[in-house]
């Protein structure tokens, strides 16, 4: 044991106080349910066995003794203990998924980071606007969108607003059409391969047969 743990050690004034550094930030099989632990604890629910229950048919797998701690945690220390916000890889995740794929979990929390940032809010409605214009090949709705995206400060999509109304038209045939170049592309990169493949082996001649035949 080294002499920084040894004084780290016996400078703590408290039990908790001996729980610092790289333990702090390990990852737990509660993490993602604190969210909803911090919301029912708000609303006044703080028994341990019935928030364990609650969070068991939400996919909790963990035991009921760690939700116990979180909540004495929460109970006895002097600062305010919540959930650790996710990470912006995660939030981003959660943008880009179909909301109805995301485990309710998820959807706690993405609501809560939504409810403390009213940007990444408005930025959240955009997206998922634009999504089912894009699934739904509702091309005509997008001037409607691009009106109200610069209604808000985003400056990211005000800059894809501007990019679009560059070739308007053409994204919107894009948005409502059925066709697209996808057949192209997969060609265009099937001969690329064929070309990679014989590099430095053959001619131009073998390379058309191959191009030609090949299935």
């Amino acid at each position: 044991m080294s002499q920084n743990t040894v004084l780290r050690f016996s400078r703590a004034d408290t039990p908790e106080g001996l729980f610092t550094g790289q333990w702090q930030n390990r990852t737990s099989v509660l993490d993602e349910y604190k969210t909803y632990l911090d919301d029912r604890w708000s609303e006044g629910c703080t028994n341990a066995w019935k928030l364990w229950e609650e969070i068991v048919p939400l996919g909790y797998k963990g035991s009921y003794q760690r939700v116990r701690a979180y909540l004495h945690k929460k109970r006895t220390s002097p600062q305010l203990v919540t959930a650790r916000p996710p990470s912006p890889r995660k939030v981003a995740g959660w943008i880009l998924s179909r909301p109805e794929t995301l485990t309710e979990p998820e959807q706690l929390q993405l609501k809560t980071v939504r409810s403390h940032c009213p940007e990444l809010d408005a930025l959240i409605r955009h997206v998922r606007s634009f999504a089912v214009m894009l699934t739904e090949r509702q091309g005509e709705r997008l001037p409607h969108w691009l009106d109200a995206v610069r209604q808000d400060d985003l400056p990211s999509l005000h800059t894809l607003a501007a990019g679009i109304d560059r070739d308007l038209d053409a994204v919107i045939a894009g948005l409502t059409l059925p066709w697209n170049s996808g057949p192209v592309e997969g060609h265009v990169n099937r001969i690329k391969m064929l070309k990679r493949q014989m590099f430095g082996r053959a001619g131009f001649a073998l390379l058309r047969k191959r191009v030609l035949l090949a299935p």
